[in-house]
């Protein structure tokens, strides 16, 4: 039975040392058609391992609903990295961090607010038993010790740097041994006491993440695990990107050094990432720490392939290090993926939001204005809609803790913008006759890391004309995920303009005759979501620093095409480009 052991300060696999080089992946960030094309690449670096997330909100997006296949096909994807003779690191954790909306968190779990979550709280835990009786019997198979490529898996995700439940992390321990994980099984920790202290468990082999200086955090784990293997399971040798931000890099040279440090320490490493991907959908996370920081839709990371999959010049230097460490086979990389302009796209067809709600939406009726969660819905948009009986003058309109941005209309006209790191007042002043107020809520991703992870959506605490609440509200939950039922008229030669600052959707064809990857541009445009034949790209902004969507091949078909664009506030030109080349800011 191959089993993956720690003997003293070595991994033994089938009785010889294995020294670890292994890069995360996330297959729920990558079209299941490239899994095999970047594992191979990541095969060709160097690499003997692969490494992946299991996000819990991909898997059961609906409590009780439960999804193994498409971006969430996990057992294909360790499979496919079996079938190349790569070992296979799995982290099923609860909870993920990685950029990820709420952490990998369903974003169902906010609405029973009498919830505590990462520890050992009985309604928590019996979310998280029914979720691993579903995950785990699948990776059973899967595991080395059953002849699959699963060599070890993760308990928890830097609990350290959270809580200090030691019943709550044993509890997940033993609810993977009773399930028949019998594979090596770690934690993962920054190289800081409080950190250690908190995410290590008694008998299960602790792991370190940081980016530099290996020989200081491997002496702070010395401290706390004088004997075994030294593995830095994340080495973040790239960053990600949030909205209004810089776009984050870091040299080449600089990543190699690293490596250099600490492979001559003996360690093992996992790359954090090898190959980031892209964040589809709504699934981006986001930071708070001295404000609310939302992700961007790309995850490339500056790492190893790019967004696209391609080799960075750290691909090369990376492999250059570990070829001092291990012998490597002449480079043999995978043919390239065709990259290609399509053109410019016009689109030709327009609808306004307000005119279809009956289609995207079931009305909710409520004394006040509940968030997402308490409505049922996860992830897109909401809208609230009250009257407001008049006159009244000098009065400034309050959303009472908006997340995460919302606009503002006054019968049917945009009044202005509130988010959540700049919550101004709009003045408002109602005629005699009153007025229909709408509030336009966009999640912008749910914090991700840290103590304000419980991040419910929408308006939570109210909204209010000067100090008196507003009561009697009509809301509808925007999920946005099918709008295939949308109406959409022909848009004549100036009519986009006329749409400046009202919510539309725009819709345009391309045609394909050969598929290749391209890139949508949507200069001129200014915030919004894009979907391609149906799939939801992700969102868009002119605030930077994302300039470009990445469109994976797989993606389009022979033929006619579909884009359709929802645009929060408009533009003037209704057209956008499909580039051959990416701008991440």
């Amino acid at each position: 039975m191959a089993e993956l052991k720690v003997q003293g300060n070595d991994f033994m696999y089938e009785g010889s040392p294995l020294r670890i080089f292994s890069g995360s992946i996330h297959y729920f960030r990558v079209v299941p058609e490239y899994w095999r094309d970047r594992l191979l690449k990541l095969k060709a670096c160097g690499f003997n391992t692969v490494e992946t997330y299991v996000a819990w909100n991909v898997h059961e997006p609906e409590e009780g609903n439960f999804v193994f296949d498409g971006l969430g096909d996990i057992e294909e994807f360790i499979r496919t990295a079996g079938e190349l003779g790569l070992h296979v690191i799995v982290r099923p954790s609860p909870y993920i961090c990685a950029e990820w909306e709420f952490g990998g968190l369903p974003a169902w779990l906010l609405a029973d607010t009498s919830m505590y979550l990462r520890c050992f709280d009985r309604a928590f835990l019996d979310k998280v038993d029914r979720y691993f009786d579903e995950l785990l019997p699948r990776l059973k198979p899967l595991l080395c010790t059953n002849g699959g490529p699963i060599i070890a898996m993760q308990i928890e995700n830097e609990y350290g740097s959270y809580g200090n439940d030691k019943q709550y992390l044993n509890y997940l321990k033993d609810g993977m041994i009773s399930r028949g994980m019998d594979v090596l099984l770690f934690t993962s920790d920054g190289p800081e006491d409080h950190m250690l202290q908190g995410g290590m468990v008694e008998g299960v082999l602790e792991t370190v993440n940081f980016g530099s200086r290996a020989q200081e955090a491997f002496e702070k784990l010395r401290e706390y695990q004088p004997e075994g293997p030294l593995m830095c399971m994340e080495f973040w040798n790239g960053w990600f990107d949030h909205w209004m931000e810089e776009h984050q890099s870091r040299p080449a040279d600089d990543v190699a050094e690293a490596l250099d440090e600490m492979l001559r320490e003996g360690a093992s490493v996992n790359f954090y990432m090898f190959h980031g991907g892209t964040n589809f959908g709504f699934y981006n996370g986001a930071n708070h720490i001295q404000r609310y920081e939302p992700t961007v839709t790309s995850y490339d990371y500056d790492t190893l392939l790019s967004e696209s999959g391609d080799p960075t010049p750290k691909f090369y230097a990376v492999r250059e290090i570990l070829s001092r460490y291990t012998e490597l086979p002449e480079l043999e990389l995978p043919e390239p993926i065709r990259k290609k302009a399509y053109g410019q796209v016009n689109m030709t067809e327009q609808t306004g939001l307000f005119s279809n709600l009956e289609k995207l939406a079931q009305p909710i009726h409520h004394a006040s204005p509940l968030p997402m969660e308490k409505v049922g819905q996860s992830y897109g948009f909401i809208l609230y809609s009250t009257r407001i009986s008049g006159p009244r003058k000098g009065f400034e309109l309050v959303l009472q803790d908006v997340r995460d941005r919302a606009l503002v209309f006054a019968d049917g006209k945009y009044r202005g913008t509130v988010e959540r790191w700049n919550p101004a007042a709009i003045p408002l002043d109602i005629p005699a006759e009153g007025l229909k107020l709408d509030v336009l809520v966009e999640n912008m991703g749910r914090v991700n890391y840290g103590p304000l992870m419980r991040d419910p959506k929408g308006i939570t605490e109210g909204i209010r004309l000067g100090n008196q609440f507003l009561y009697d509200w009509t809301i509808h939950p925007l999920p946005m995920k099918d709008l295939s039922d949308l109406h959409f008229e022909p848009l004549r030669e100036g009519e986009a303009s006329a749409q400046e600052e009202t919510p539309s959707f725009y819709r345009g064809l391309f045609e394909v005759s050969d598929k290749a990857d391209t890139f949508i541009r949507l200069d001129g445009w200014e915030k919004g979501v894009v979907y391609v034949n149906g799939f939801n790209l992700g969102r868009y902004w002119e605030a930077g620093p994302q300039k470009t969507l990445y469109i994976p091949a797989p993606l389009l078909k022979d033929g006619s095409n579909e884009l359709v664009i929802f645009e929060l506030h408009g533009t003037s030109q209704p057209v956008v480009s499909l580039v051959d080349t990416p701008d991440l800011g």
